[in-house]
């Protein structure tokens, strides 16, 4: 069923997309077939499955985020007694919403990290700490532990801990690999440097992060990717996912995006209109995860604005890539006549060297503007809340009321321990 050594994403394209157009039309009758809201949902559009094509697929209705919340059970196309793991997600309207996968998609989900994660260049002769969660339910940590457990590869499941923790299993293992995300991995090779540990930085020769994208618009290091590498003398690989599809996309040796398995997903880039739009242009990230039995999806809204690359790997995979994340929809603010996302925001903060950790709140006005609130911590007693005002602004021509505050308190609303993830956006413009 996972076949690793005759990979599509390796295979002429023309060959691929044959194999891939199958796989999407017998995704789409499975999910007709039964899942209870796919019925109701492709009623209309049935003649269209036996024929579908990646062209015509977008004639096909698309699936959001707010209707996964509110019809959560009709989603699911098996007996309850075949789902074998849950995650939550948060959807949109902050409460969990389930995700369950039968044996066959926690597999499924195994394949997608092993072939994500031998991509840059993991080996069963790697030994890999994790330092994101496996617990509450959440799927990242766990996701990653199958990829590298069926590497064959050593791993410590540490999961989110003290920086002290951390460096005790370092001093023991002495880990190859590190798997987290990029603010706590660079707070972690801090430490290591401050505290006299500095050799146990050398053994680390890759970063696998999760969460924050590590490259611009262009494909060129932001600058907190460039701080990580330069920190810790290893390359640092992006990689996007979310629980609802099942599936990963991870950057290979080239670090030039996500490559995109083809047996296991079709990704669409679409407009405002839900309108497919060429590569290289931005838009919405819409996925159809392909081989889901438990609740499988089609069209899937991720609500996060990227593009595709539709250029050569350096790597041989002939599949298109994904660029990095540029911002989530709903989360665009307008200041003062200026749209901006939180990740720029973020660019020039993680990249100042006086600021620990960081957040945006956002709340709305009567004058239709925005109002954006920067709370930091400094790690440079001497740097004003105006110096890094004028700093943002210099960037983003915004100017923001900045707050700084200790770095217990921002990092204890960053790391809410009732929450699945870091936190550091704040959208209070709906209440």
């Amino acid at each position: 069923m996972w076949d690793d050594q005759r990979l599509l994403e390796f295979l002429p394209r023309a060959e691929a997309a044959a194999a891939q157009r199958a796989l999407l039309r017998d995704h789409v009758a499975y999910a007709f077939a039964n899942s209870p809201f796919y019925r109701r949902k492709l009623a209309a559009f049935a003649d269209l499955i036996p024929d579908l094509t990646e062209d015509t697929l977008s004639e096909l209705p698309m699936t959001d985020k707010s209707e996964f919340a509110t019809e959560n059970e009709s989603f699911l196309a098996t007996p309850m007694q075949q789902v074998t793991d849950t995650v939550f997600s948060s959807g949109t309207t902050g409460n969990p919403t389930a995700v369950m996968y039968s044996r066959h998609d926690v597999e499924r989900l195994a394949f997608n990290e092993r072939i994500s994660l031998r991509g840059c260049g993991i080996t069963a002769d790697d030994i890999g700490l994790m330092t994101c969660t496996l617990d509450r339910c959440f799927v990242a940590g766990f996701a990653y532990y199958l990829g590298l457990l069926t590497i064959g590869a050593t791993v410590a499941r540490n999961g989110i801990a003290s920086v002290q923790s951390h460096a005790q299993v370092m001093r023991r293992l002495r880990p190859t690999v590190l798997v987290g995300v990029p603010g706590f991995l660079t707070k972690l090779g801090l430490y290591l440097r401050e505290s006299g540990q500095e050799n146990l930085l050398e053994s680390v020769r890759k970063i696998v992060c999760a969460g924050d994208p590590l490259r611009d618009r262009e494909m060129n290091p932001l600058p907190v990717t460039a701080r990580l590498e330069a920190i810790w003398g290893a390359k640092a690989y992006s990689t996007y996912a979310s629980s609802e599809i099942i599936s990963s996309f991870c950057e290979c040796t080239a670090q030039r995006g996500g490559h995109l398995h083809p047996e296991l997903a079709v990704v669409e880039i679409v407009d405002d209109q839900g309108k497919r739009v060429p590569a290289g242009e931005v838009g919405e990230v819409v996925v159809t995860p392909l081989k889901i039995e438990s609740m499988p999806f089609v069209r899937f809204r991720t609500g996060d604005l990227s593009f595709l690359i539709d250029e050569p790997c350096s790597c041989g995979r002939t599949s298109v890539r994904l660029g990095p994340i540029l911002g989530r929809k709903a989360q665009l603010m307008k200041v003062r006549g200026t749209s901006v996302y939180p990740a720029a925001f973020f660019q020039v903060l993680d990249a100042h060297p006086g600021i620990g950790g960081s957040y945006l709140t956002v709340r709305g006005d009567k004058n239709l503007s925005d109002e954006v609130t920067v709370t930091v911590s400094v790690t440079d007693a001497s740097l004003t809340a105006a110096e890094i005002a004028e700093a943002l602004h210099a960037v983003l021509r915004i100017h923001p009321t900045v707050v700084i505050d200790t770095a217990e308190n921002v990092a204890g609303k960053i790391f809410d321990p009732l929450s699945h993830k870091p936190r550091r956006f704040f959208d209070e413009r709906n209440k």
